[in-house]
């Protein structure tokens, strides 16, 4: 019954997002944003060598950031029987998407609207169990800039309704996988 729940909430969420994406600019490309910079700190590869597959050519629709309070915080705490693993500013589960490639985001459009990308303003931060050395950032086809961790651009989940939610870890959306990740850059042991 949960999971019913939390589809219909983003089965709501990508309704108003594909309703919002009328007429506009868009960007070509790949979903990379063509000649997007990566200005991940981290190793290249990320903590899975290189897993996950290219992304289809989209519009940059955005939606609301996962954060948009400036330099951008990870942090870490405990979540269920995932153990310690990432969260942002407040405290809402930080996940990776398997689909992302070379520490570009692949996830645009309705994706966006499902999976808010955690953007930042300036340096992200880490705090408590959270790596600085692991903290990177990456440029998005519509310009802003997306927090990385581990070579891996970060998201929220809307089926998260607060803090201690993890409903978005170990599924399959929009092509591919998405975890939460542990403050060592590593998915948590189903």
């Amino acid at each position: 019954m949960k999971k019913m729940i939390y589809a219909l909430a983003l089965l709501a969420v990508l309704a108003v997002a594909v309703a919002g994406c009328g007429s506009g600019d868009s960007t070509s490309g790949s979903a990379y944003g063509g000649g997007a910079e990566d200005t991940s700190e981290a190793s290249s590869g990320g903590a899975y060598g290189g897993k996950g597959g290219g992304g289809n050519s989209t519009a940059s629709s955005e939606s609301k950031p996962a954060s948009s309070d400036g330099a951008g915080i990870v942090s870490a705490a405990k979540v269920g029987d995932l153990g310690t693993v990432l969260v942002d500013s407040q405290g809402l589960t930080l996940y990776d998407f398997h689909k992302d490639k070379g520490g570009r985001s692949a996830c645009y459009g309705a994706c966006a609207g499902a999976w808010p990308p955690l953007l930042t303003d300036g340096n992200p931060q880490a705090q408590g169990p959270a790596q600085r050395g692991m903290l990177g950032k990456t440029k998005r086809n519509d310009g802003t800039v997306q927090i990385t961790y581990a070579g891996w651009p970060l998201y929220t989940y809307v089926g998260d309704q607060g803090p201690g939610e993890a409903n978005g870890n170990d599924i399959d959306q929009f092509g591919a996988e998405w975890y939460a990740l542990q403050p060592n850059g590593q998915e948590p042991e189903d």
